[in-house]
């Protein structure tokens, strides 16, 4: 595995922070919610010795910073206008051109950076090699989509009325993350209550601009089934029942794919680190078979 460097790209509206590990075809890890380019840290290890890891703090988290911040009194910069799917996967494409020129790249994504991979290959197709899409959200393909759209709503004006700790209680509770619940902050590696902490500060930029523009995505299902075999759904051992990750499997019966276990649950990528890394790279190899 080569050194990690850390940069810079500035895109419309922001910049972003990524990081690159690694040699090889480019593999980019888009994260979700309110995570960065350090939730990922557990697997690039073992994917960076096969692959040009890159990582990195999506718009508005962490050190990504929009142009459009704005300061409140006692908080750090938010910006101050919603995130739209189509500027994620927009980021997402000027990454892969950054480090790949014109050639496409193995994608996964987790959660809503799953639905910014299902956004990037359905608008550039040619630039995805692979896309594993680990639990998107896509709660409009639900049946029972009313309900999972109103408790979206329910966390959206809880933040705004309570306050981002209200919030979290209501969302992890309701989507089944709370098995997912990281241990108290002074049981984690430094590196980790680094993360805890960002995580945190993002929290407020989550839930007021992110959280339901990305569950209120609709993905182009005929689209998706036209490059179903560069489409890999996917789905945690202990999560598959769970909100966020309901939706892959009506995305997986509309391509004619079965959905790919994970292990652990919805972050198993941090719980599982090196079972998780070990399927993701054989999921890799098989592409183009």
């Amino acid at each position: 595995m080569g050194a990690k460097t850390v940069n810079k790209l500035a895109v419309p509206g922001a910049t972003l922070h990524y990081e690159v590990t690694g040699s090889g075809p480019v593999l980019l890890l888009i994260p979700g919610g309110a995570t960065d380019a350090a939730v990922y840290d557990g697997i690039v290890g073992r994917l960076a010795a096969d692959y040009t890891v890159v990582t990195y703090d999506p718009r508005g988290n962490s050190r990504s910073r929009p142009d459009d911040s704005a300061v409140f009194p006692g908080r750090r910069p938010v910006g101050t206008v919603d995130e739209e799917v189509a500027r994620s996967a927009e980021d997402a494409l000027a990454l892969i051109h950054e480090v790949s020129g014109d050639g496409p790249a193995y994608v996964f994504g987790s959660g809503s950076g799953a639905i910014t991979g299902l956004e990037l290959i359905t608008r550039w197709p040619d630039r995805v090699r692979l896309l594993v899409a680990h639990e998107p959200p896509c709660v409009e393909l639900l049946p029972d989509v009313v309900d999972a759209r109103a408790f979206f709503q329910d966390v959206h004006d809880t933040y705004t009325r309570d306050g981002v700790e209200a919030a979290d209680l209501l969302f992890t509770i309701g989507t089944g993350l709370d098995d997912d619940a990281m241990p108290p902050a002074e049981d984690l590696l430094p590196e980790y209550r680094d993360l805890a902490e960002r995580m945190q500060a993002n929290a407020a930029t989550f839930y007021q601009h992110k959280l339901l523009p990305f569950t209120r995505y609709q993905p182009d299902l005929d689209a998706l089934k036209l490059v179903a075999d560069k489409l890999v759904p996917a789905a945690g051992l202990t999560s598959a029942e769970h909100l966020p990750a309901r939706p892959v499997h009506h995305i997986a019966t509309h391509i004619g794919w079965p959905v790919v276990t994970f292990p652990g649950a919805h972050t198993g990528y941090a719980t599982h680190p090196i079972p998780f890394a070990t399927l993701l790279a054989r999921l890799l190899e098989t592409e183009g078979s």
